[in-house]
């Protein structure tokens, strides 16, 4: 009986290899099916642009987690307008941090308005953190740019003429973008900046004030003519005097201010001066009351040595009292206070 049940296994054994084996196929040709149902449709939209992208490329990109959606419909738009771009290069971009909608789009509008723009000076913008796009949008349409910056919360440059009065500028700046420099190249912070410390320049060298409102311009082109764009990433074409009033006379406020100063000055000088003159006064009177004081000894003394007699203290005292007689009547009178 043990016998034979053996043999019965052994019989059976190899139909259960087969149907695992036939399980394990067909898990695996499963799993093949829903990943080519997964990008097909992705496949065929880029087979009929003729995109270039195959099947592995797309599993590729699923199982390196790359958005497979975003490169192949930003090759297509690329082969679509003309630019060869390979699919290796945009999912490198994308793997390192950039914008790889942003960048094809830039490359496009680029090679449209007949910019020299590379794919690699393009990706090295956006990595930058620059937004390349708006960069070449700046390069065809120039831009504007307030000076100074209203979102700073300063309307106008304010700067004063050599004969005292202050003036306000405000200034417009029509800037267009400089693809090659705007890696490492200064923001529109430093632009304004330039331009507001030219504006202060010409019209503090302005001998007078009315010489600025009657030709604005001089201002302009005295600005213009430093090469404000060095190291930024913008290339100046015009700047614009948009506004110049008249504000303050800084110079007689600081002529006032000043006459202020020498006046208090003035006063405490005058004040030292009293006060050393009042304390000599003391002095001198405290040194006479001391003297004063000496006289009765002097006098004891001279009875005692006898060169002074009783007659001639009696005449000293008559005299005193003539001379008190004679002070009183020649003080004026003053009313008695009620």
């Amino acid at each position: 009986m043990l016998n034979l049940a053996n043999m019965m296994l052994a019989q059976d054994r190899p139909s259960i290899f087969v149907w695992i084996l036939i399980g394990l196929v067909g898990m695996f040709l499963l799993f093949i099916f829903l990943l080519v149902m997964k990008f097909a449709r992705l496949w065929l939209q880029a087979y009929f642009s003729r995109a270039d992208v195959k099947l592995t490329d797309l599993i590729g990109m699923w199982l390196r987690k790359v958005d497979s959606k975003t490169i192949v419909l930003s090759k297509i738009t690329a082969i679509q307008a003309g630019l060869k771009l390979t699919t290796k290069d945009l999912e490198s971009h994308y793997l390192a941090g950039g914008r790889v909608p942003n960048v094809v789009r830039a490359l496009i509008a680029a090679n449209r308005a007949n910019i020299e723009l590379s794919f690699q000076t393009a990706t090295a913008i956006d990595l930058a953190g620059r937004d390349i796009l708006e960069a070449v949008q700046t390069s065809v349409n120039p831009k504007v740019i307030d000076c100074p910056d209203p979102k700073k919360g300063k309307e106008t440059v304010d700067a004063v003429a050599q004969d005292g009065i202050q003036l306000k500028a405000k200034a417009r700046v029509t800037v267009r973008a400089n693809i090659q420099r705007l890696i490492g190249g200064a923001t529109e912070e430093t632009v304004i900046a330039r331009v507001g410390e030219g504006i202060v320049t010409t019209i503090g060298s302005s001998i007078t004030y009315k010489g600025v409102l009657e030709n604005p311009d001089r201002i302009s082109k005295s600005v213009l003519s430093k090469g404000l764009d060095a190291g930024t990433a913008f290339e100046i074409l015009s700047i614009d005097i948009a506004d110049v009033d008249v504000g303050d006379n800084v110079g007689a406020q600081l002529q006032a201010a000043q006459a202020e100063a020498d006046m208090r000055r003035a006063k405490a000088e005058a004040e030292k001066r009293r006060a050393m003159a009042v304390a000599r006064e003391q002095e001198m009177r405290a040194l006479v009351v001391e003297n004063e004081s000496k006289v009765p000894l002097a006098m004891a003394d001279a009875f005692k040595k006898g060169n002074l007699g009783i007659m001639d203290y009696y005449k000293m005292k008559n005299i005193v009292a003539d001379t008190s007689m004679r002070d009183s009547i020649a003080k004026p009178k003053t009313k008695d206070k009620e």
